[in-house]
């Protein structure tokens, strides 16, 4: 069962960085550097789906679309582990 629901409003509890895929070393965000900051930690966001890991069915996989500055736009989705995001500010 998630740990998180479509709609709930969460926090980056770490700085999120676009990680480098094994096989090529490009970003796995398209369009992105490999290790670019995506979300700063406490970076406000909001849960837009989820799913689970395909090497991993019970990881689950937080769509996830952050505030990018203080107007309040959302960012594209960003796929975040459950630790990777919290209920509260932490930073």
């Amino acid at each position: 069962m998630p740990q998180y629901n479509l709609g709930d409003l969460v926090y980056a509890t770490i700085d999120l960085h676009n990680d480098p895929l094994d096989e090529t070393g490009a970003g796995g965000v398209p369009g992105i550097a490999a290790n670019e900051l995506l979300a700063a930690g406490g970076t406000r966001g909001v849960v837009v789906n989820i799913g689970h890991a395909e090497a991993d069915p019970t990881q689950d996989i937080y769509l996830v679309r952050f505030e990018t500055g203080p107007n309040g736009n959302l960012a594209d989705p960003i796929g975040c582990l459950a630790e990777e995001i919290g209920y509260g500010e932490t930073a």
